[in-house]
Formats: C-alpha cells, sequence, structure tokens
C-alpha cells in the first residue's frame, strides 16, 4: 500500500505546468478513433484511466501510436471497429465505461465490458436505459447497473431523452449513440453539465445543435481526423490553487488550464470565499478556451455551494471542503447527492477524514457542512481507494499541525500520475 508522508509546508512558491484534460483525453481518442484518417494528440494525459481507454480501442482494431506526450490515432471511421476478442477493461474509468457504452450500443457486435472492484458498484442504468430504449441490448448484474456488462449492439432510433441528473457521461453516451441512430437525438439535462463532447463533435466536423439545456445530433455525420492539443486539466489544477491559497505567504503560477465555462465553477466557488486568483494569458485551443492562472494565499470565508453551479465543480468538491476548513464561518455543500456514487461515497469519506485532522463537519443526505476555523492537526488518513480524496487530504495535510500519513495514494495515478512530483516541487 503507497503512502504519502506530509508535514506542514511554510511557504508555497513555483511555476507548474499542468498535465492534459481527463476528459478531453478520453474524448480525443474515442473521436479519433471513429473519425476518417489520422488524429494526432498532443498533451495526451497518460493516466489509467485515459490508458484504459487507450486500451479498449487497440483491442477493437484501431491503431494508435505513442511517442513521447504525443498520441497519433488512426481512425477507421464510425463503422471501422472490430469485435474485441478480449474482454474491454476499463478499470476504475467511469468515463471509459459510460461513453464506451453508447458506442458499443450500435456496432454490429456484442461485446463485455467491465472494471475494478470500485466501478463495479457504481451505476450505469443511467446510461444504459435510455440506450435500451435507442434499441441496444445491455445486460448485466442488477438489470444492466453494474459492471460487467453486456451490449448487443442493434439498429437505433433517435429519442428525445430528459436526463434527471446534469452528467456529461449520460448526455455524452446518448450523443454518440445518436451518430448512429435513424433520426434526431436530443438530450435534455436539468443544468447543463460539461461540454466537451458537443465541442468536440464540432471540431471533429459534427453539426450539433444547442439550445439552452438540451443538445441534438442527427445521424448519417462523419467524423474528420483532427489535430488536438489538451489543456491543462482544471480538476488537475485545483489542488494547487486550494493549496495556494491557504498556506502562508504562497505563490503559485498554473500554467495552460482549461477554463471551459461548464467546468470553472471551482474558480467562481473559491472568488466568492474571497480568493486571490488572477485569470492571465487568455486563449483559445481551436475548441477549448485556455489560460494561466495566478494564485495567491488569501483569507477566505464561508458560503453556500449549491444548485446551479454544482454540476460545473461536482469533481472539484473535495478540495474545496479543505478550502472551507480553513475559512472563517460555516461553510454548507447542498444538492450534491451525486457525490455519494463517486469512487467513493465522497460525502460520507470527506466528512470522515477531515474529521480526523480535527475538522468539524456534518453531513447531509445531499452534501455537508464543514465548520471553519479550523486549526487542523497531522493525522493518518486513507483514501478509500478515491484518487480525489487522497490529493484532498495531501493539501490539508500541508496546513496541518506536525506530520500527517496518507494511505492507499496509489490510486492518484488514475487521473494525475505527476501529482507527487509536483507537490513536493512547490514546497
Amino acid at each position: 500500500m503507497q503512502k504519502l508522508i506530509v508535514h506542514k509546508a511554510k511557504i508555497l512558491s513555483g511555476v507548474i505546468s499542468i498535465p492534459g484534460d481527463k476528459s478531453i483525453s478520453h474524448r480525443a481518442i474515442m473521436f479519433g478513433s471513429l473519425a476518417r484518417g489520422k488524429t494526432v494528440i498532443r498533451n495526451f494525459l497518460q493516466s489509467e484511466d485515459c490508458l484504459s481507454t487507450m486500451d479498449s480501442f487497440k483491442k477493437m482494431g484501431i491503431k494508435i501510436e505513442k511517442s513521447g506526450g504525443k498520441v497519433t490515432v488512426n481512425g477507421k471511421g464510425l463503422y471501422g471497429l472490430k469485435a474485441p476478442k478480449a474482454i474491454l477493461n476499463a478499470n476504475n474509468s467511469g468515463t471509459t465505461t459510460r461513453l464506451m457504452m453508447g458506442i458499443l450500443a450500435s456496432q454490429p457486435f456484442t461485446s463485455v465490458i467491465t472494471g475494478d472492484k470500485s466501478l463495479c458498484k457504481r451505476p450505469m442504468r443511467r446510461v444504459a436505459d435510455p440506450l435500451r430504449e435507442m434499441g441496444a441490448s445491455i445486460t448485466g448484474k442488477d438489470g444492466g447497473n453494474y459492471t460487467p456488462l453486456t451490449v448487443t449492439g442493434g439498429l437505433l432510433k433517435g429519442i428525445n431523452f430528459k436526463s434527471k441528473v446534469a452528467s456529461a457521461q449520460v448526455k455524452s453516451a446518448i450523443l454518440l449513440a445518436g451518430l448512429y441512430a435513424d433520426g434526431k437525438t436530443c438530450v435534455t439535462e436539468p443544468e447543463k453539465s460539461r461540454d466537451h463532447t458537443e465541442r468536440m463533435l464540432k471540431y471533429f466536423g459534427v453539426k450539433v445543435g444547442v439550445k439552452g439545456n438540451t443538445v441534438c445530433v442527427k445521424s448519417g455525420q462523419e467524423l474528420k481526423g483532427k489535430n488536438i492539443e489538451v489543456p491543462g486539466d482544471i480538476s488537475s489544477a485545483a489542488f494547487f490553487i486550494v493549496a495556494g491559497l491557504i498556506t502562508p505567504n504562497s505563490k503559485l503560477i498554473l500554467k495552460n488550464v482549461g477554463i471551459n465555462p461548464t467546468r470553472t465553477g471551482i474558480i467562481d466557488a473559491l472568488k466568492k470565499m474571497g480568493a486571490k486568483i488572477k485569470i492571465i494569458n487568455k486563449r483559445n485551443m481551436k475548441f477549448e478556451p485556455v489560460s494561466d492562472l495566478v494564485v495567491e494565499t488569501s483569507r477566505l470565508k464561508g458560503t453556500v455551494i449549491g444548485g446551479k453551479i454544482i454540476p460545473r465543480l461536482i469533481d472539484e468538491i473535495p478540495v474545496l471542503a479543505v478550502a472551507a476548513a480553513m475559512a472563517k464561518g460555516n461553510t454548507v455543500f447542498k444538492d450534491a447527492a451525486e457525490l455519494r456514487v463517486k469512487e467513493s461515497d465522497r460525502i460520507k469519506t470527506l466528512c470522515t477524514e477531515l474529521n480526523k485532522f480535527g475538522v468539524k463537519t456534518k453531513e447531509k443526505k445531499d452534501g455537508f457542512i464543514v465548520y471553519g476555523n479550523s486549526k487542523p492537526k497531522g493525522a493518518k488518513s486513507i483514501s478509500y481507494g478515491d484518487h480525489r480524496i487522497a490529493m484532498s487530504m495531501a493539501v490539508l495535510a500541508l496546513v496541518s499541525e506536525g506530520k500527517s500519513e496518507i494511505r492507499d495514494t496509489a490510486c492518484v495515478k488514475t487521473s494525475f500520475p505527476e501529482f507527487f512530483k509536483l507537490f513536493n516541487r512547490i514546497q
């Protein structure tokens, strides 16, 4: 079991280049595989999750070559995939599983997709049910709610689907199936989720209709290979943003961070709490906006985080909770029941681990309260196999008296393999 020892930091400083965005890296491999011609991806995130996506497409006959930080995908078009001779293993990746279901739903073969112990507990019916409505056959444990899942492609028909949750994975799976379905496919969400799929499909030449919280595609559209520069992942940057804000006398510069408006809830929430975050050098990487961030030690204050902003920062709530622990006053997280079905039950695990450091919390059905003005003390924390819990507790340890130990940190490789190297560099 890997572990990380962290001592209280006096100051943090440095310039950090943020690794490639996980969501965009997944989609670049998928869309490149379904496109006609060659797709060249630079700054691809070589995390375990993204490599699981790559491996799955290799098993379906796509030639993919890696050379340093560059990945070349030799696409075969929408109908170029072959039946895999082995089970597709998504390991810990929910994105791989759910988006792949949308692609497999129309293929002229049967395939099986599975994952690790954690993934096998995450709900899949939210994707399986609408895909069945379109004409796919999906079977598995508990009516197809858990992996391993057997997917047999069929002749799909377009649907108008109203999702009960704002989920980019659900939306993307249905839209990808819609590329093969007869007629028009539309997805309407209660709130707008991250829109990397819509942006990238347009870049690959697909006409995508977007009106409010509804996104539509029509079948029969061909994707064409492209060059892609993956921006830095704001979800990864979030750990260093919060670390810089709560550690005394600190200043960090974070380079090449994606600032897609559907992902910048973390910045909006922290600024509401009084954070000193400057967005500089704004530019566009063809289909995604990018900037550099300057972060300085700040006096934070408690707030309420809920409602429409939740889909824009759902993955950053663990490290936001750390910021809340050091803020003046209390912070209420609500409307975030989706945290219960992540890599761990993040509401429960966050409250448990924060308490170990002496941070008082109160668990709610759809969120939790963090009581601020904390003076955390070093603790022995465990990750529950959840990468964002591990990294968030490492950040809290930077402002905790004495020595802290974060256990079971191998899970960090699923999203941020370079985290420990960068974490040690800034101290």
